[in-house]
Formats: structure tokens, sequence, C-alpha cells
């Protein structure tokens, strides 16, 4: 399949075909399956600019809702991750005289906290009214809104043009970034900068972590891809930066041509994904193949502890996790229930393969034979936490970077 690219409008090509997939934050009531939205999960690259992203884009709207379920601050380790973004920007580009930074996705406020207890004026955008009201509990500005041109020129007209225009894990699920570049040429000062930090598609590739990929993720970048798209847009990519959170990201920096120096990290990543090949489409292709051997050995996994009489629940009903229970076809059959700790999902079903999601209580009692690590990306953090479940005896079942018993 083949379509045009939403950047530069050039030849898209597949590579990856996910198959039909649901709103990966979209948790039905049981009983309301019927209700569900599907769409195709593929997966193409960009034959002129090399941007990676989705064929089929699904209606804003139908993911970003009033209810939409997550939460940033969900994490210690994220909490952790946004605070100390917050006292980097405010040591260095917010520390001039009356500083404004605006912030696209902002969710409940977690980065942006911390910037309005340091005094500095701010602002978040977020489409979703839920979480937009617990960040305006922690004292954070809020306009519930999506980010684009229309919005940015309402927010230069009121506040002034704003030093740093910030995202995490947001522009990735923009697929109309012509009228966000539009929106920063009129809300950013002619020295400003964009920042944003996005899950990297060489990490992706690295760990075949294909369920980074579903509805919300639109594009998967890398440093190539990201400067065409500045340069294609009057911008340039003058810095990058590897973050370890999320399973593998990269923290970009985008100012106006002319305006800033590229740093030495931007050649040297663009180098090394040039001699990975990374953009490459036989890459791309092997990666696609990866991801079909790590499906086959999940299912045979789970079916032979299913044959055997073995309990196994799942940990965390991740967004990512829709990807990897539909494409593989796992429910309630092979996975008795997820635990997560959100109540917003506790006592619904998983998006498309209807597994019931419970409270972390359930997990302790009693505790099972296996567990399918679905948050992986946080394994660190969970394993600490859950260290009576190794006591008793259990093991956990990871499939990043292959499928294992730990």
């Amino acid at each position: 399949m083949t379509t045009s690219c939403r950047v530069c409008k050039g030849p898209v090509r597949e590579f990856l075909d996910l198959g039909r997939q649901p709103l990966s934050d979209a948790f039905p009531v049981p009983g309301r399956t019927e209700e569900e939205f599907f769409f195709q999960l593929a997966v193409g690259r960009c034959e002129e600019c090399t941007m990676v992203q989705l064929l089929e884009e699904v209606p804003r709207e139908r993911m970003f809702r009033e209810d939409y379920p997550y939460h940033s601050s969900g994490s210690s380790v994220m909490r952790a991750h946004f605070e100390e973004t917050a006292r980097r920007l405010l040591a260095t580009e917010l520390s001039g005289d009356d500083p404004f930074v605006v912030e696209i996705g902002c969710n409940d406020g977690v980065m942006l906290a911390t910037v309005s207890e340091a005094g500095v004026r701010h602002l978040g955008v977020d489409p979703s009214g839920g979480v937009g009201e617990v960040a305006r509990d922690k004292g954070v500005r809020v306009r519930t809104a999506f980010f684009e041109e229309s919005t940015a020129l309402d927010i230069a007209a009121g506040e002034g043009p704003a030093d740093v225009v910030y995202a995490a894990n947001t522009i990735c699920h923009i697929p109309y970034l012509e009228s966000v570049f539009r929106g920063l040429d009129a809300l950013l000062k002619p020295t400003g900068v964009f920042v944003f930090e996005d899950p990297y598609l060489g990490d992706i590739v690295r760990r075949t972590s294909y369920d980074q990929i579903y509805d919300e993720h639109f594009y998967l970048f890398t440093a190539r891809s990201v400067r065409a798209m500045a340069r294609g847009f009057g911008y340039e990519l003058v810095d990058v930066e590897r973050l370890p959170v999320h399973g593998g990201e990269v923290r970009y920096t985008i100012a106006r041509r002319g305006a800033r120096t590229p740093s030495p990290a931007v050649a040297e990543l663009l180098a090394e994904e040039e001699r990975t090949r990374l953009a490459d489409l036989d890459t791309l292709r092997g990666f696609a193949s990866a991801v079909r051997r790590n499906r086959d050995d999940l299912l045979a996994l789970l079916r032979r502890l299913r044959d055997e009489g073995r309990r196994v629940v799942a940990y965390g009903a991740t967004a990512k996790s829709a990807t990897v229970a539909n494409y593989c076809g796992i429910g309630p059959e092979l996975v008795s229930f997820v635990c997560d700790t959100t109540p917003a999902k506790q006592g619904r079903l998983t998006p498309g393969s209807h597994i019931p999601v419970r409270g972390p209580e359930a997990f302790r009692d009693p505790y099972p034979d296996y567990a399918l690590l679905f948050a992986w990306n946080h394994a660190e953090e969970i394993m600490a936490k859950e260290e009576g479940f190794r006591a008793a005896g259990g093991r956990w079942i990871l499939y990043v970077p292959d499928v294992r018993l730990v």
C-alpha cells in the first residue's frame, strides 16, 4: 500500500501491517464492546524525506477525549524526568526577563507544575479536559484545545511571544504538522526554540518494540526525518539528546534557520543513522520480519503455559499493550486479567482484546504463576515494587527485545 507523506507529500511505502486495531486508550465497559472503533494499523516510510508514519489517520477527537485516561504523573520515574526537564529549561531558555513557555499536550501538568512553582509565566495546551483539570489543581494554567495555527495566534495575541514551546510524547501524535509549524511562526520569539521528545525509531528497531506503534503514534521520528521536516518549514534542527525514558526517546531542539548553530550531537546522530542504515527500506523490512517472529514466539509461550494449566496475568494496561494483544491475538483465554493502578481503567476491558482490567490488589490475591509485563518500559520500577511476586516463585514474561522468562 502507498499513500502520500503528511509532511512533504512524497510517496509513502508500507513495510509493516499490524492488522485491525482499536483505539489504544479506549477501555470499553463490559457488555458495551459493540461501540468500539477499529482501524488498519499499517506503517510506511516516505521515499523522499524518510519520515516513518501510519498509513491511516484516526480522527483526533476519537483519541483525545474528555475522559482520556493516561496521566503522566503515574510513574515516579517520569515525574522525576519532567521535574528535571523543567529545571533545565528554567536554568537555560527561561532565565531571562519575564520568560514565557507553552507546553503542547501538557497532560496533568507534571512538567509545568515545577515551572509554576518557580513563578515563571506558562500555559499548557491540551485537548483532554479531564487531565487539564488535574493540572489546574496543581496551579498550572491550561487551555483546553488542540494546538494548531489558530490556537497559537490566540495565545500570541493574549500572552505575547514565547521563549520555548515544549512537548513530550505529543508531536508524534499530530499528523497536521504544517499547521503546528505555522503556529510556531506566530508564537515563538525570533530566538525562541521548539523542544520536543518522542519515541525514537532507532530504539524501536533495535529493540523490536513494535508496541510503540499504535493509533496515537502517527510518526516515528529519526534525526534525519526531523531535520528534513524542520527545513521544509523554514527551521533547523540544532540539538538532539538521547533519553532513556519510555523505551528510548530523543529530545529534539528546533530553531528558526540561522538563529542558532547546530550542536555536534546533531551530526553525530545523523552519522550513526547513516552507518546503521536506519532509514533504508531493507532495514525496516527486516524489523517487520523480527516483529512477526516475536509474535509467534510470544503466542507459543502463552499457549504452552495455558496447556500446562499455569495461571498467567498481565501487568500494566498500557496504550502499547493494545497493539501487542490485538496483533498477537491475546485474549482472556491466555491472560486472565490485566492489573493496572489507573482507577479509570479498572473494571473495564482492554481495547479490542477484552481482557478484564483490575486493580493492583488483584495481582497479589493470590500471585499468578506468570506475569506478562505490558509496561516493560517501567520494568525496573515495577519489579522493585513487586518483589513479593518473585519471592513467591512467580516469573515475569518479557517480549522486548525478545520473548523470555525472568
